[in-house]
């Protein structure tokens, strides 16, 4: 196994970044598939195939063949099958979603993509679920980085979905920021993310986000108050810019503590 995977970041793959080695191929990945049945919400086995031609309408391509279309030599492809594998839930309530989306796009948008299709795209390149309650929660969500990254690190267990930022955690920066749904430590993650999804997401500005690589242990020199006073990459909150949503009366009751005046995350460009 690279060294580089040996990151915390790349701990929900585990059990089969072990079996590949330094040797991914299709026949492996769908011997891993068959193993865990993976389907599509079509009911479509999920098989990983070579590319072929660009298809402009690619996740409609996915949903009714479940051909998801796979260079097993390239990180941000080989990174996608295995979230396949981590997160059947979620990628596939992702993909159906966008099956959906696309013709009603087509009528209504002349193919244009919507703000739900962003959502499913930004988390699906550059998402995370954060396993936490509700007051953790609120820290992410009024960007009181500090204190939750100090004081509350125990507390919370970040699950990294999207392919796009495991891919950049090979050479990991500060500035690296998920867009995040919370979820119950006590209850399956990856049902969790994919029921809200469905039932709650509707625009990019529902997914709060979070510089994952300042948790403890995951980056160099984290841990230390003045590694979180960076605002190139730890940004206090600026108001009117997020939807509180779930845990919004925590989060109205932290924010006085956290100095509220920019956007969160990192200045850089979020992954997706």
């Amino acid at each position: 196994m690279e060294a580089g995977l040996r990151q915390p970041i790349f701990d929900s793959l585990r059990p089969w970044l072990e079996r590949i080695g330094s040797t991914p191929s299709l026949d492996l990945l769908n011997s891993f598939s068959e193993e865990k049945n993976l389907k599509s919400e079509s009911g479509k086995a999920i098989r990983f195939v070579p590319p072929s031609a660009s298809d402009p309408y690619y996740e409609v391509q996915v949903y009714e063949t479940g051909q998801v279309q796979t260079r097993p030599d390239n990180r941000h492809d080989l990174f996608n099958a295995l979230a396949w594998l981590a997160f059947p839930k979620t990628k596939a309530r992702i993909n159906a979603m966008h099956a959906a989306e696309i013709p009603r796009e087509r009528e209504t948008r002349g193919g244009q993509r919507g703000r739900l299709r962003d959502l499913l795209t930004i988390f699906d390149e550059g998402g995370a679920i954060v396993a936490c309650n509700g007051e953790v929660a609120a820290l992410v969500r009024q960007a009181c980085w500090s204190e939750l990254f100090l004081e509350h690190h125990r507390e919370l267990r970040i699950v990294v979905v999207g392919h796009a930022v495991l891919e950049q955690a090979f050479a990991p920066h500060p500035g690296i920021t998920c867009k995040v749904i919370f979820a119950d430590p006590a209850r399956d993650l990856d049902s969790q993310a994919a029921d809200w999804l469905a039932t709650e997401g509707q625009t990019p500005h529902d997914l709060p986000p979070l510089p994952v690589f300042g948790y403890p242990g995951w980056f160099e020199g984290n841990g230390q108050a003045g590694f979180y006073a960076d605002q190139r990459y730890f940004r206090p909150l600026r108001r009117g810019k997020m939807r509180l949503g779930v845990g919004q009366a925590a989060a109205v009751s932290v924010g006085s503590q956290c100095g509220a005046e920019e956007s969160p995350g990192s200045i850089e460009r979020d992954a997706g």
